[in-house]
């Protein structure tokens, strides 16, 4: 199969991780499109974020539904368990792991990636100042990479600017791109809050990233 090397699908949450990605995107690529996934996540404002940002970018955006994660609940983040601080007993990793959701959400932006003939996938996951998810590790990047090119017999290349940066050289990598102002549009809040709580583990990593950075979120105004 080919597919366009200078051609690229981001996966675009509507966070502010997938806002930079965009932006970085649009530097390097002549084609870039987003896809956003809607999988009965609590914090489901992110939707329309999402599409905000996409007009302010120009391009286009599929939104492909996935409730499966839903169905089967099992987290804070698509079941009825407030969010928190909290690991599980079992498995050590926090209550708002959506367990197989970066594996899937990849997979599902390959497959629209491979419909439009696009080799780059960019997403904002990051093993720096991540919250514990072992779908956000470089190892599991490189390997799932492996697999969507053998499984779809296509060059796919996996891209995440983020990995290695704090949240803090996340917020300078986007004012440096010309896009901090994005961000008004964005949404981070895991409870699904406008303004957002400012208590949810991604608001307190998104307060401490701007609060180090030195630069004023434009989500909370001037």
């Amino acid at each position: 199969m080919h597919l366009a090397s200078d051609a690229a699908v981001v996966l675009l949450s509507g966070g502010q991780d997938s806002v930079t990605c965009l932006a970085w995107a649009l530097t390097r690529f002549a084609r870039v499109e987003a896809v956003t996934i809607a999988y009965g996540q609590r914090h489901r404002v992110e939707l329309d974020c999402a599409a905000r940002i996409a007009r302010r970018a120009g391009i286009g955006m599929t939104l492909i539904p996935c409730d499966s994660f839903a169905a089967l609940g099992g987290n804070s983040l698509t079941g009825p368990e407030a969010v928190s601080d909290g690991l599980r007993s079992d498995s050590g990793l926090p209550t708002s792991f959506v367990p197989g959701r970066n594996l899937v959400f990849l997979t599902l932006a390959a497959a629209r990636a491979w419909q439009v003939g696009a080799a780059n996938l960019v997403t904002g996951v990051c093993q720096t100042d991540y919250s514990g998810y072992p779908d956000c590790r470089a190892d599991t990047m490189a390997a799932l990479q492996t697999a969507l090119r053998l499984g779809m017999d296509a060059p796919f290349v996996i891209h995440t600017p983020l990995m290695a940066l704090t949240k803090a050289a996340t917020v300078l990598m986007l004012r440096d791109l010309g896009h901090l102002d994005w961000l008004a549009d964005s949404h981070t809040c895991y409870n699904g809050s406008q303004p957002p709580c400012g208590t949810c583990p991604a608001c307190r990593l998104r307060a401490k990233g701007f609060a180090e950075a030195g630069v004023t979120d434009p989500l909370l105004g001037p």
